[in-house]
């Protein structure tokens, strides 16, 4: 590997007492589409936006194309396109025209008409900003973010509030400038979104890195932690599962019991014993291997949207 396009070393920033970095630490490499997963609290935003140069932080270094964000000016925006977690531009400007504006603002560009069938907005292209669907709002951001051709692609929650159809869509785009080699570094609270988009994701938990490897090395790491789904004929006792033998988590969402076990072959034979105690049956059991979200709850002790 060549050097990193990205680089993040002992990255800290305060927010008065609030500390929303506390020694941040990675490097994203040309091509790769990097993902910081976690809830929202966790860091992720402040990251970008310190790589962005929107932030300055507190103590460590941050590098993005070989240029420090915080002094760079110009020659960054020039590399760089970002989507915000909130993009809002005035109700009457058509899509075109917001195109057309922010390609001025850079020596080299990329063609607007392109862009428009790219992002399926050729229809839309006289369309009034205010007209636009939520979807085609951030199909546009998007597009918005490629008008200079940059190197590195800042998406912060890029399909946050979207409906699952638009998310496809958005993941699409994603995977082709993947194709097209363009460096992508992704926020997300999504892990789906994080296991199918990601060549690398970095588990972000108030303001620190708690794991770092793609997506098949981070479950690995937790091959020792089984999901077990159960249905039950009446509703457990309170709390009695959570208790069984092996068990780090439990947890109920409409009538199925999700257990997180350490070992799965005592805690069956535990929960059959208490199942017979309180007179109820099984109804159904499935085990599965670790999701990334298996992962992050090992490593947070909860779940990603708690």
């Amino acid at each position: 590997m060549g050097k990193p396009i990205i680089r993040v070393e002992d990255l800290y920033k305060n927010y008065g007492a609030v500390e929303a970095l506390s020694g941040v630490s990675f490097a994203v490499e040309e091509g790769e589409v990097f993902g910081l997963l976690g809830p929202n609290g966790a860091g992720k935003t402040t990251t970008v936006e310190i790589l962005e140069g929107l932030r300055t932080p507190d103590r460590g270094t941050a590098e993005v194309c070989g240029l420090d964000p915080e002094g760079a000016g110009e020659s960054l925006k020039e590399l760089v396109g970002a989507v915000l977690q909130s993009t809002a531009l005035p109700a009457k400007l058509r899509v075109k025209e917001a195109l057309d504006l922010f390609a001025n603002f850079y020596p080299h560009r990329a063609d607007v008409h392109k862009l428009l069938r790219r992002f399926q907005l050729e229809e839309k292209a006289n369309a009034f900003y205010s007209e636009l669907s939520g979807g085609q709002r951030q199909r546009l951001a998007l597009a918005m973010s490629l008008v200079n051709d940059p190197k590195v692609v800042f998406l912060d929650e890029p399909t946050a509030g979207l409906d699952p159809q638009v998310r496809r869509e958005i993941y699409d785009i994603i995977e082709e400038l993947r194709r097209g080699k363009k460096t992508v570094l992704l926020t997300t609270h999504y892990i789906e979104e994080a296991e199918r988009l990601c060549d690398r994701v970095a588990i972000v938990d108030h303001g620190r890195i708690m794991a770092l490897g793609t997506p098949r090395e981070l479950k690995r790491k937790s091959a020792g932690t089984t999901r077990l789904e159960v249905r039950l004929a009446r509703p457990a006792a309170n709390g009695t599962l959570s208790h069984l033998e092996g068990v780090s988590d439990c947890s109920e969402s409409e009538g199925t019991y999700v257990l997180y076990s350490a070992r799965p072959p005592q805690t069956i034979v535990a929960l059959v014993k208490q199942l017979e105690a309180e007179n109820n049956e099984l109804q159904s059991l499935e085990m599965f291997s670790p999701s990334l979200e298996d992962v992050f709850i090992e490593l947070t002790g909860r779940r990603l949207r708690d």
